[in-house]
């Protein structure tokens, strides 16, 4: 297994495994210097959507990964989401993934967000996944945090197999396949 760089993600992006891509870094828009996005030397920088569903304890209810109380979110549609102390929002990127059948793609946080107690979480993006990738940003904080939708937000690292898998996400069915928006947890 081998981790690819900026000339393999480029070659698979041409072939429809990140849309929309960006071929370099992005720093500024316009004038404005933003968190970078785009192509790195080995990974992808992905973007925020303006999409955020933020947790929320109004109902008192408990978490339960098999059932999920959707009203434990507010939907937020901005160029910012602000997360309150200790808790965290889902969103989702703005890229849209094919990964291809020889390939696990592992995300890990931008150290910008990082330094500020920012961490994100994604599970890895295995053979065959595609779709809008869900992001769950954590705020570690005493104090409320801030995301911005449309830049950086966490590095996608792709890892090729020397082989192919023998049973790929697609094969299995696997539920999250073909997700678009933020989508909540599903059992």
């Amino acid at each position: 297994m081998s981790i690819k760089s900026d000339k393999w993600i480029r070659r698979m992006a041409a072939q429809g495994m990140i849309e929309p891509f960006e071929p370099g870094q992005v720093r500024y828009a316009g004038e404005e210097r933003i968190i970078s996005y785009g192509t790195s030397s080995y990974g992808y920088d992905v973007r925020c959507a303006d999409e955020f569903k933020v947790f929320t304890n109004i109902n008192s209810t408990i978490v339960d990964p098999k059932s999920f109380d959707e009203r434990s979110f507010v939907d937020v549609k901005s160029d910012v989401c602000i997360i309150p102390p200790n808790s965290f929002a889902l969103a989702r990127t703005v890229e849209y993934f094919r990964i291809p059948r020889n390939v696990l793609t592992i995300c890990l946080g931008k150290s910008t967000y990082a330094r500020c107690g920012i961490i994100v979480n994604v599970t890895p993006l295995e053979p065959e996944w595609e779709g809008h990738v869900t992001l769950e940003f954590s705020n570690t904080t005493p104090l409320p945090a801030r995301i911005y939708a449309n830049e950086g937000v966490a590095q996608m690292l792709f890892l090729e197999s020397d082989e192919v898998c023998e049973t790929s996400y697609k094969d299995r069915g696997g539920k999250y396949q073909g997700q678009r928006g933020v989508t909540l947890p599903k059992t």
